[in-house]
């Protein structure tokens, strides 16, 4: 059984735990709610495109827009994959590694890591690692995005690849977040008709506008998923290091109901030696 200068130890180490992950807990919860006001701000503009978009499609050819087939002859597979920079946030990163397990062969699998954290699970496989970026999280501006969008159309269109695969953390709320797995490329159109309401005059014409918003489509949906991770990242964090402050506190009220009790027994064979000394005195 561990002394009384030993528990006095653990109870000073937990106290200072506690009050990192209470501190890391408060932190998150600031940057969580800028990170969920960038990701609505976004989907006004994401929407009114693609609804832009749907209202050409109906005297528009699927064949003349570039984006909506592969040119790739190798079958191959190109997966981004968002984590984070940093841990102590649950399953978060853990869970974007086991999605891109499920959807194929590794050796007709590429990768394009955004995050730290995604990039040393995907070196530690064989998976071919094409490239990795962790700035965009810390500067999670448009044009860094775009970037990375532009170099994948390239090489899409380049028939690097079959198809490109967006696995991600989807916010849904501070306490809940879900692996979400869409096809960016080839990019998928709704089949369903627009009826027109009013009479457009395009300029110059309704093929080129399609092609030149559909990259911006592009552009838009890898941007709003990264804003997606970063507030899911937050909120997970702020959930683990809740739990992770309760689970301390548990610990040392336990630490020093122990401490307590060693030392109520500590005070208690004392008394019991002086009551035995000063018996014995008498006796003498």
């Amino acid at each position: 059984m561990a002394n009384l200068k030993e528990i006095r130890s653990r109870i000073s180490s937990v106290s200072s735990t506690m009050k990192i992950t209470s501190a890391m807990k408060m932190v998150s919860a600031a940057k969580l709610k800028k990170a969920q006001d960038r990701m609505t701000n976004i989907k006004p503009y994401s929407s009114g495109l693609s609804n832009t978009i749907q209202n050409l499609l109906p005297n528009v050819s699927k064949s003349d827009i570039k984006l909506k087939t592969h040119f790739s002859t190798n079958g191959k597979t190109l997966i981004i994959a968002i984590a984070s920079n940093r841990g102590l946030c649950g399953g978060f990163n853990a869970n974007i590694y086991k999605e891109a397990q499920k959807l194929g062969a590794k050796e007709s699998t590429e990768v394009y890591a955004i995050g730290k954290k995604a990039t040393e699970s995907f070196q530690r496989s064989d998976y071919t690692l094409m490239e990795s970026n962790a700035e965009v999280l810390d500067n999670s501006q448009f044009i860094e995005s775009k970037k990375i969008s532009d170099k994948i159309i390239n090489k899409f269109l380049n028939g690097e690849w079959e198809k490109v695969i967006l696995i991600y953390n989807k916010f849904k709320n501070a306490a809940t977040q879900f692996v979400s797995t869409e096809q960016l490329l080839p990019i998928k159109i709704s089949e369903e008709q627009t009826i027109q309401t009013q009479d457009y005059i395009f300029e110059p014409n309704k093929t080129s506008i399609i092609n030149s918003l559909v990259p911006s489509k592009i552009h838009t949906h890898l941007f709003e998923a990264i804003l997606n991770s970063i507030a899911s990242e937050h909120g997970a964090r702020m959930t683990a290091m809740h739990k992770a402050t309760d689970n301390a506190n548990e610990l040392k009220q336990n630490l020093t109901l122990s401490y307590n009790r060693q030392r109520q027994a500590a005070i208690t064979n004392e008394i019991l030696e002086i009551v035995a000394g000063a018996e014995a005195l008498k006796g003498a």
